[in-house]
């Protein structure tokens, strides 16, 4: 025990001096600077815009009690707060994607829709600047009094809706409540005042974006603030009671700067981290760095899914040993695989290294995505790697976190395409589009031409204004083990960095052209031999596809006793149906054929089994 303590001390004396004076080196590339036109996420916005969003809003004003309790609130309506306490937060999860929609879908109905909701939210603001409807209307004199009733954590997602309404539209109405809110909540914490931990995660990253739209450093002092107040035993109430969940399930055990473990529930960690890091890069704080560093291993490395999705616990919504992946039971809630994108794109903006970006990838392209049925109308909040035939997507859910955050996560998307860094240019993710990018005083098009993630050639057009030099990084994604590169048509001999990219540096002109190819195998993958649940068995990925077997493709062969081995070939097709446009995987064994399908486009046909992972036979 003495040795692993020494062990850690030293581990955490290393990290700090070798991530010392970090901060955010690179910026995104925002995604209303970003027209995605490709034929597979953009098929994806429109399911979003159609379909996704009028989901969101019919659920929220017309089937349910959420947008009522602002009424009641507001004065407007009479009654009791109804529903479950956190329930405002779905409300503004539904305003932020509504607000980033209107960025590349202008929608005068859903902008006016927008300022309607506003308006009661607004009302239903109190004097003081306090907004929570179950408070306000049930429990009017118990504010802050139960550190798990999510008074942040709505607080939170109200603050993100307002700065995504205001970035979409420039008005000030729901920003001007984002700031009554956080001013308030200056009044009420910080150093000489009341402790708080906020039982759900959320606050931290929002107020560092409320500080970044309003340049008031007071959020971003908050933030900090509400960080440091974990693990030193101010955390109080049910959840932290060792009979029930105790402070490691939210995050609440040590400070965060010593965080070497993952532990508890899967979304409210994912929050944290994001927020540790906004912080960090803002206050240059490389303990919070040194830490994410230790916990990203152990997330990574001993507690992710092949999908990218994490917490395989549904007792906790989270996580339990190290390796215990079961995959009939596994969790993977839609909400956290967003988090592993959020996290992942802030470490990368920290170290630019691709092995954040290749992790991120994952999950958006399996974990988040599976999340959503094609048409935009259906939802899963688990998302287990097996199933019996039983577990179906569903319009909504009483907790309906999944669908919302869907619902502004999907219009984000360009957002994690680009960084734009001093005289460089980093090109993260292969979705088809055209971009506006600035590189100081430089000003280009750029756009991609692709078929990803079903084919790996990809053309980048570079159009500056005048001549520049600038270097444009490439990601190599971890899965490739050969690529081509050419400029204009001249094949270059360039060399992958040990953080992932290939650098192209050089004098640019209009009309100039980066083609590059990735080598795109099928590959048969093992587990770790500690995860004893794929004792004997393998999964199919190709790029950054997890493929799965769907008894529908099956029809005639017995399902659970299908197996691939050692002398099994592969091969894709064009899938057709439902899934026309995608590409599906043909194995054969001897006489026996199965058919490989995208693991997110799983039960979006007639039901049946499904399995991620397959017998497997030397």
């Amino acid at each position: 025990m003495k040795f692993r303590t020494l062990l850690l001390i030293l581990v955490f004396i290393a990290g700090t001096y070798a991530l010392q004076a970090q901060k955010y080196t690179v910026k995104p590339v925002p995604f209303n600077k970003v027209k995605i036109n490709d034929n597979f996420w953009a098929p994806r916005l429109e399911a979003h815009a159609h379909t996704t969003l009028e989901t969101c809003i019919t659920q929220t004003q017309d089937s349910t009690e959420r947008i009522n309790n602002f009424a009641k609130a507001a004065g407007v309506m009479e009654g009791k707060h109804e529903g479950i306490y956190f329930d405002d937060s779905d409300v503004y999860k539904a305003m932020e994607g509504i607000a980033y929609s209107l960025i590349n879908n202008p929608n005068k109905k859903n902008e006016d829709l927008l300022d309607k909701w506003i308006g009661l939210i607004a009302k239903a603001q109190q004097p003081d600047g306090y907004l929570n409807t179950f408070y306000t209307l049930n429990h009017p004199t118990e504010r802050w009094t139960d550190m798990e009733k999510h008074e942040m954590y709505c607080g939170g997602h109200m603050i993100e809706a307002a700065v995504a309404h205001h970035k979409a539209t420039g008005k000030t109405s729901f920003l001007d409540v984002a700031t009554k809110f956080a001013d308030y909540l200056g009044t009420e914490f910080g150093p000489g005042k009341k402790h708080w931990v906020a039982g759900h995660e959320e606050i931290e990253l929002a107020l560092v974006k409320l500080y970044h739209e309003t340049g008031n450093k007071n959020y971003l002092d908050l933030s900090y603030w509400i960080l440091e107040e974990r693990g030193h035993g101010h955390g109080q109430g049910e959840i932290w009671d060792k009979q029930h969940w105790g402070a490691a399930y939210c995050q609440d055990d040590v400070p965060v700067s010593e965080i070497s473990e993952i532990k508890g529930h899967a979304v409210r960690a994912m929050y944290l981290f994001t927020g540790m890091a906004d912080v960090a890069a803002e206050k240059d704080l490389p303990g919070y760095v040194a830490a994410l560093e230790r916990v990203w291993d152990d997330v990574v490395n001993r507690n992710m899914y092949i999908t990218g999705g994490i917490g395989s616990s549904g007792s906790n919504e989270g996580f339990s040993d190290d390796y215990d992946l079961p995959n009939k039971t596994a969790y993977c809630e839609t909400c956290a695989s967003i988090g592993m994108v959020l996290w992942n794109n802030r470490m990368n903006l920290f170290s630019n290294d691709a092995k954040y970006v290749d992790v991120m990838e994952r999950a958006m392209y399996n974990g988040v995505l599976s999340g959503v049925s094609l048409d935009g109308d259906l939802f899963y909040y688990v998302n287990p790697l097996e199933s019996d035939g039983d577990h179906h997507r569903q319009r909504w859910f009483g907790c309906a976190c999944c669908p919302s955050n869907i619902s502004r996560f999907v219009p984000s998307v360009g957002n994690y395409i680009y960084l734009e860094g001093e005289n460089e240019l980093f090109v993260n993710l292969y979705i088809g589009n055209t971009a506006e990018i600035e590189l100081g005083a430089t000003k280009l098009e750029l756009s991609q031409k692709t078929a990803y993630p079903w084919d790996g050639e990809i053309e980048v057009s570079i159009d500056p204004e005048t001549q520049a030099e600038f270097a444009v990084n490439l990601r190599i994604p971890g899965w490739c083990k050969n690529f081509g590169l050419s400029v204009n048509g001249s094949e270059m001999t360039a060399k992958q960095s040990d953080k992932g990219y290939v650098a192209v540096n050089r004098k640019w002109k209009k009309g100039d052209k980066i083609s590059l190819n990735l080598d795109m195998p099928v590959e048969v993958v093992a587990a770790h031999p500690k995860v004893t649940e794929n004792t004997g068995k393998r999964a199919v990925q190709r790029g950054p596809v997890v493929f799965c077997l769907e008894q529908t493709d099956q029809k005639n062969i017995d399902f659970d006793a299908v197996a691939i081995n050692s002398d099994s070939t592969f091969k894709t097709k064009k899938a057709s149906g439902k899934l026309k446009g995608m590409t599906q995987i043909e194995s054969t064994s001897g006489t026996e054929k199965l058919i490989f399908s995208p693991y997110f486009s799983w039960n979006n046909r007639e039901p049946g089994k499904m399995k991620v992972w397959v017998n497997y036979n030397e």
